[in-house]
């Protein structure tokens, strides 16, 4: 009995021993929407302990607490979280409120900014390596390595290539197109369509009528977020700058989700294939 006792007690203290030498449990403040989806696809979602507000998918993450856009992080609602990391896209800011973090303790990384498939699988296995689940992560990465060159198949099968005007526009001011180094430009690229507004500037810009008759799309591809924002397609078509396109006047639009489309995470290949089919059938 006595020997049962003292196995006990030094099975306890070796449990102990081992609490005290393990690693702290990570907690998580994910910002970027396509931050968020990756950790959740490692299987690693109760980790995170926030995120940011263009993390909207999956549904679980919406109830999770918010620390702000990605761009006006404020470090005391970041802290009183007590996170262990934060893991961003280059986007996340301002650079004073990193640093602040930095310096109370919190590992922040963020992941480069370029809007491509090849920049998707480094930032799997990047974010998987911070999560120690390395293996986890090759797996996932090769998942999406393998769906995207079926995309790519799919996309160089279909016919045509449409001349698309992509807007950008959710209710806060005058609405944007979208010209080179944008994700919008790469996702048309991807899906075997043509930016009108490429090759005339970078970045994003005011929609002008003059612009846009000069530019004579096929198609106007902008978000979802855009038709809550304007009242519904009708509204939106309606607006001064678009109601006298002809691809305004035929109903030639096409919208999705601005993060499925436009966050370049691990759905970035069933969201170019849905791009390309819309496009073409609208």
């Amino acid at each position: 009995m006595k020997a049962l006792r003292a196995a006990g007690a030094l099975v306890a203290a070796l449990c102990a021993v081992a609490a005290l030498a393990a690693p702290p449990a990570q907690r998580l403040v994910t910002v970027g929407g396509a931050v968020t989806e990756i950790v959740h696809a490692l299987g690693a979602a109760d980790r995170i302990v926030a995120t940011d507000t263009t993390s909207t998918w999956p549904a679980t993450a919406q109830a999770l607490p918010k620390v702000g856009y990605q761009r006006a992080l404020a470090a005391e609602g970041v802290l009183a979280l007590r996170p262990s990391h934060l893991i961003a896209t280059a986007d996340a800011g301002p650079p004073v409120v990193l640093s602040q973090l930095r310096g109370a303790g919190v590992q922040v990384m963020q992941l480069p900014a370029e809007h491509s498939a090849a920049e998707v699988g480094r930032s799997i296995r990047t974010v998987a390596a911070a999560l120690s689940m390395q293996a986890a992560g090759e797996a996932m990465a090769a998942r999406f390595e393998q769906d995207w060159a079926a995309a790519r198949r799919d996309i160089a099968a279909m016919p045509g290539r449409p001349r698309v005007l992509f807007i950008l526009d959710h209710g806060g001011g005058t609405p944007m197109v979208a010209g080179d180094d944008t994700a919008a430009d790469a996702m048309l690229a991807y899906a075997g369509a043509a930016n009108v507004m490429a090759g005339r500037f970078r970045g994003y810009r005011p929609l002008t009528l003059e612009a846009a008759l000069a530019a004579a799309p096929d198609v106007i591809v902008t978000t979802d977020e855009a038709l809550a924002a304007a009242g519904g397609r009708a509204a939106f078509l309606a607006r001064p700058g678009l109601s006298a396109l002809p691809a305004a006047r035929n109903g030639r639009l096409v919208s999705m989700d601005a993060l499925r489309m436009l966050g370049f995470g691990p759905r970035l290949p069933e969201a170019v294939r849905e791009l390309a089919r819309a496009v073409r059938a609208s």
